[in-house]
């Protein structure tokens, strides 16, 4: 058990390593910050709202920021070693798959909750400028870090399918699109009037929104159901991130 835990530790410390010896880290971080600053009081309206919450300015946004930042981060997490053919050399070092496959989620999850804490400028603001419900913007911290590493769970998949990564981020955005889609109101309404299905369908298909779930930790709520949800999401990925290098080894 050690031996595996110190194996994963040492591909996430030689992922996180790749990342800020490239400008992608660098990039990243500098673009979402800039997008969140934006969003957050421009579009967002901080100011007009009158209000110490950042749950419509600031949280509203993550799910449409993550569709097309996350898949950029996960995009090479295998794509770049099957280009670069390193990924058979990666198998033959002394760790199993699952190792590698764990080892390479933590790391970029990793670099993005380290992402999310750089934001703590706004919460600083907020604070400033009024008394807010911290435990609301925690809990809401947390729920965007779990959609992140499910966003970033779907990556690895499209990833370790393809050796091009613009290939890659395109199936990812879509993957991550259906998971949004799924919880828009034109969805429902379109299930409910368009094909006259009944209302269980459309709480169905809700059900499978990262919307519908992430909505409950925007207002401050922990609900097990959700947490279960994007774990679920993950734990999927993954397994399936591993059936797809399994079949690349095995052709």
């Amino acid at each position: 058990m050690s031996n595996a835990f110190s194996n994963v530790r040492t591909i996430v410390k030689r992922e996180l390593k790749s990342y800020f010896t490239s400008p992608i880290a660098y990039v990243f971080i500098v673009i979402f910050l800039f997008l969140t600053g934006f969003l957050t009081f421009m579009l967002g309206g901080f100011f007009e709202l009158g209000q110490a919450s950042l749950e419509r300015p600031f949280f509203s946004w993550h799910p449409w920021l993550y569709l097309f930042l996350v898949p950029a981060i996960g995009m090479r997490l295998w794509s770049e070693e099957r280009r670069l053919g390193t990924l058979e050399l990666l198998f033959t070092m002394p760790i199993t798959p699952w190792q590698a496959i764990v080892g390479k989620f933590v790391a970029s999850w990793l670099f993005l909750a380290l992402t999310l804490i750089l934001t703590f400028p706004i919460v600083i603001t907020v604070n400033y400028l009024g008394n807010p419900d911290n435990g609301i913007i925690l809990t809401a911290y947390i729920g965007s870090f779990l959609m992140g590493g499910a966003y970033l769970a779907l990556s690895c998949i499209t990833s370790a399918m393809t050796r091009n990564q613009v290939v890659s981020f395109i199936i990812s955005v879509v993957l991550c699109f259906m998971l949004i889609l799924a919880g828009l109101p034109a969805v429902s309404t379109f299930i409910l009037d368009v094909l006259g299905a009944g209302g269980w369908l459309a709480d169905l298909v809700g059900n499978f929104s990262v919307l519908t779930h992430f909505s409950g930790f925007e207002k401050g709520v922990l609900d097990s159901r959700s947490i279960i949800f994007f774990l679920s999401i993950i734990i999927f990925s993954l397994f399936t991130t591993g059936v797809i290098l399994r079949s690349h080894r095995a052709g």
